[in-house]
């Protein structure tokens, strides 16, 4: 998932570099989707309008919008090359970004934001939340998934003096941690630190849910299923927050 994190020449050619994966996992894709469908209730006489920021290559909003029927989906993403790729998959496409100017819509124009693997990636994730909040409608829903700092390998690794997954020290090369693809990640949450987060910039939070890794070795993706249903300890943080 992409947006400009800084307008700094090495992080945009990075960020439009076709080889950077802009896509989020389907399974934790459809939890969020779930969670918003129930969240909006079916569509009536006035389809909801929900915003993918950060939609990549659109196969998060993809997977959503048969869970959203009669709901209007619109990708949003900095990328041009991402919007190019977005394009196959949604009806609505749309260049914006959270820095700069800001997104091109008026304020509280939308009824739910989906904010997938997006905020790991942003040099300034408090003016990206308030920028996100404006577009929302009173009590719109802010449905967010980032990885989780402290996912249950990851405390192992750091007693074993090993650099935690999703952490990352370079934009060219992975150095000190499990993996071989750089993916851009400037920042990583706790469960505890998204919680206040995004409550200090002006959400109440609904609920924190987990979802597995696809990275995770086989032989031990029982157990990251496992670790769901503790979030605290899950692979990936799911967060469904209202504007307040």
């Amino acid at each position: 998932m992409t947006t400009a994190p800084l307008h700094h020449p090495d992080l945009r050619d990075f960020y439009e570099d076709p080889a950077v994966p802009v896509a989020s996992g389907t399974p934790r894709s459809r939890r969020q989707a779930r969670v918003l469908a129930a969240a909006l209730g079916p569509a009536t006489r006035t389809p909801c309008t929900v915003l993918d920021i950060g939609c990549g290559d659109g196969t998060a909003a993809a997977t959503a919008a048969p869970l959203l029927p009669g709901h209007r989906v619109v990708g949003v993403d900095w990328s041009q090359d991402a919007l190019v790729r977005a394009r196959t998959r949604l009806p609505y496409a749309i260049r914006g970004e959270l820095t700069g100017g800001g997104l091109p819509f008026r304020s509280g124009c939308a009824d739910a934001v989906l904010f997938s693997e997006v905020v790991e990636h942003l040099v300034d994730p408090d003016s990206a939340l308030e920028e996100i909040r404006r577009v929302l409608r009173p009590a719109g829903h802010l449905m967010l998934s980032t990885p989780n700092l402290a996912a249950w390998y990851n405390r192992a690794l750091l007693l074993a003096g090993v650099q935690p997954v999703f952490s990352e020290v370079s934009l060219r090369a992975v150095h000190g941690r499990p993996g071989r693809e750089v993916v851009g990640h400037l920042r990583l949450y706790t469960a505890r630190a998204l919680r206040e987060f995004v409550a200090a910039s002006g959400f109440e939070v609904v609920g924190l849910k987990g979802a597995p890794f696809h990275g995770v070795p086989r032989p031990l993706r029982a157990l990251d299923r496992l670790a769901c249903s503790r979030p605290s300890l899950a692979s990936i943080l799911l967060l469904h927050a209202r504007k307040t």
